[in-house]
């Protein structure tokens, strides 16, 4: 019997799969019935393999090995999912298998991962694709009755194959030429190092910033508080507030105007991690990966867009979820009130996706059983939609102008006039503040603020008011939250691009959070609170980097560039030979660096002299190494000789060894005699290895009591 093989990216996706297609059967890494065989990925199982594997010289990292790059690419699995990739092999070669549907997620890294599986399993099967945006049944169901033919995705495929290869040549390239060049680790990469620099600018402004104080005079009376301009002399303001202290005030102008705001839009991924941080602090990765959860659990929508709108077919499921919202979300009853949800209908702004909703599933699922993280960022999605659908706010701006005995002063006051979308992110506010302490809304805005007393109007009198002059100070821009990055992420380059051009900015919505992550695992970020700050590490690497390698606008134009790829409308060969051309840059660039300049970056301490080559020796964690990288040269901590002794090589012991071939040590320990001793241990090379003996001197006593 013909069998349809099916492969999702994750386990939980294609058990949900299986259970629509009615393969109930379990196997060892699949399941099967109903004429399918439904199995997964675990994600990347194959990744280009490392620079070693093109040649035994690139082990160790020498500039004048670079550029590395492949003819033929070589993909490798690893270890530990070899076993199912040796699964999928077989199924993709099986005889019975008319045809495999690539069910991994609909967009680019889902494409790369099936289609690396395929071309290494040397499969010839026909492929077809699923995309979908939602796993609930019916969405699965009307995804195979319209299954593509693969083929049709070559361009995505060819835009993911452009997008690895562009991130692995500079990456190994430019990481490894850097780092040889000031002998310290400096990891170099395509999307990385733009975010890494747009956080060290600002950090340089704060960190530049000289807080200037500036005065300002306050006049109260009548229940109005009015305020001067900016004085830059605090005497001038001294005396202006004498004048007016107990003067009469005149009311020479009120201006009183209506203001509205539009609903937000629905969320894209980036805009829903943008919340869910400034409002609960959440991560963007721990957004994407609750995010994930959601959808995977047929809760909401496909996670990894960066459409805010959906398409005129789903009209009538916009309203049905409307309907529902209340029930799944309480806390909206008696704020909603649909007004337009044409308002989030646009064809032509949804490509591959649309926006994030909840889906029809999720109306009769028991959300009590989710997570508080999940519940939080469900509930966002959930708001979003009852914003975006609802009226627009209004408020009445008054602006005061007093007149007091020559001098003007100022007072504003807002009153909201009619709620619309506000009502929602106020009852959303309330929730937050009575559930989650913790949380920070903007549900304030929709209250009145700076509240005028009533009946104000012109010519009015206010026989004495009281002054007084105040001091303030010039702020430093604000560190970047994950908020602010991503939207900076987001934005970036946009100054040097036509208004027409589509952008990307660094990164991808899917993307741009494991970007975040790797800053922070590298060392070249931290997190503080909310704020994410760049470490010496960091500003020490963006300072001596060229700008191109810093450039916003070109790694946006990449970006552009990939769009263009994976819709057919631009050519992946010229994309590519870019790449290489900023290779080269990167070489040429790296080898005219001046000895001095190199030098200067090094604050390791010497430890001594490498025996072999004569260069510096510095401390690693596992040994005391020589800073040429073509040397073998390495004085391990812990020895063969010396473990036995219960001793390892401490800075003292090796700046000896290295600068007079020999340290005292007192507390080598016998473990035939039980005790401690002290004694002389000698090194010597041999063969370019260190080997170690003991000498014991005369004039010292041998043997101690073991304590």
């Amino acid at each position: 019997m013909d069998s349809i093989l099916v492969i999702a990216e994750k386990p939980s996706v294609s058990q949900a799969i299986a259970k629509v297609l009615g393969a109930y059967k379990r196997e060892d890494g699949y399941m099967e019935g109903n004429g399918y065989i439904v199995s997964w990925c675990l994600g990347h199982l194959a990744e280009y393999a490392p620079p070693d594997a093109y040649g035994s010289r690139y082990k160790k990292w020498n500039f004048n090995d670079l550029p590395i790059m492949p003819s033929e690419w070589r993909l490798d699995v690893a270890e530990e999912k070899k076993e199912q990739f040796d699964l999928l092999s077989g199924l993709l070669n099986r005889t019975d298998v008319t045809y495999a549907v690539n069910a991994c997620d609909a967009g680019r890294e889902g494409e790369l991962i099936f289609m690396r599986v395929y071309e290494l399993s040397g499969s010839n099967v026909p492929v077809k694709r699923l995309w979908i945006s939602s796993m609930e049944d019916t969405a699965i169901e009307e995804g195979f009755q319209n299954l593509k033919d693969g083929s049709e995705y070559a361009a995505l495929y060819d835009a993911s194959v452009c997008r690895a290869k562009a991130d692995w040549l500079v990456g190994m390239n430019a990481t490894r030429a850097f780092t040889t060049k000031y002998n310290h680790k400096l990891t170099v990469g395509r999307v990385q190092t733009p975010t890494l620099s747009m956080l060290v600018e600002r950090q340089k402004q704060i960190d530049g910033f000289v807080k200037s104080a500036y005065y300002k005079v306050r006049i109260e009376g009548n229940g109005i508080s009015a305020v001067s301009g900016n004085f830059t002399d605090k005497a001038e303001a001294d005396a202006v507030a004498r004048k007016c202290d107990g003067a009469v005030a005149h009311v020479d102008k009120v201006e009183r105007k209506k203001k509205k705001s539009q609903p937000p839009k629905l969320y894209d991924l980036t805009t829903l991690q943008r919340e869910a941080n400034r409002i609960f602090g959440y991560t963007a990765q721990e957004t994407l990966q609750e995010l994930q959860k959601l959808y995977e659990d047929k809760l909401v929508t496909y996670p990894r867009t960066d459409s805010q709108y959906v398409t005129e077919d789903m009209a009538d499921t916009v309203q049905e979820l409307l309907d529902g919202l209340p029930d799944m979300l309480p806390f909206l009853k008696g704020s909603m009130e649909v007004v337009d949800t044409g308002r989030v209908i646009n064809n032509a702004k949804v490509t591959d996706h649309h926006a994030i909703l909840p889906t029809k599933a999720a109306l009769g699922a028991d959300l009590s059983e989710l997570t508080a993280k999940q519940h939080n960022i469900f509930s966002l999605i959930g708001q979003r939609l009852a914003q975006a659908v609802a009226g627009e706010s209004v408020c009445e701006e008054t602006s005061v102008l007093l007149k007091c005995a020559g001098y003007e002063f100022q007072a504003k006051g807002s009153r909201m006039v009619v709620d619309g979308y506000k009502a929602v992110e106020n009852a959303f506010a309330a929730d937050v503040k009575a559930g989650r302490p913790a949380g920070k809304t903007d549900g304030e805005d929709g209250k009145d603020k700076n509240k005028l007393p009533s009946g104000i109007e012109e010519d009015m009198v206010i026989p004495s008011v009281s002054a007084k002059s105040e001091q303030h100070f010039t702020s430093p821009p604000k560190p970047y939250t994950e908020d602010t990055l991503l939207s900076a992420m987001e934005t970036a380059g946009n100054k040097e691009f036509d208004a027409e051009t589509e952008k990307k900015g660094l990164g991808t919505p899917a993307t741009r959070a494991s970007m975040i992550e790797k800053l922070v695992s590298s060392g070249y970020v931290v997190r503080k609170g909310r704020q994410i700050i760049p470490t010496t590490a960091g500003m020490k690497l963006i300072e001596i980097l060229p700008d191109y390698l810093k450039s916003a606008s070109m790694t946006a134009e990449w970006e552009n560039q990939l769009l263009g790829i994976e819709r057919g409308e631009a050519d992946s060969t010229r994309f590519m030979q870019g790449i290489t051309n900023l290779i080269s840059m990167v070489l040429n660039g790296c080898g005219s660096i001046p000895a001095e300049e190199l030098a200067s970056y090094d604050t390791r301490e010497k430890i001594g002299d490498c025996p072999i080559c004569g260069k510096p020796v510095y401390e690693g964690k596992q040994n005391f190494y020589c800073s040429d990288r073509s040397c073998r040269f390495a004085l391990w901590k812990e020895n063969r000789y010396l473990s036995g002794m219960r001793k390892t090589v401490d800075k003292k012991m090796a700046a000896d060894l290295l600068s007079k071939g020999r340290t005292h040590v007192k507390d080598l320990y016998s473990a035939k005699k039980d005790t401690t001793f002290e004694a002389d241990v000698l090194m010597k090379m041999e063969d370019g290895r260190a080997s170690f003996s003991l000498y014991f001197p005369k004039s010292k006593s041998k043997w101690k009591k073991k304590k």
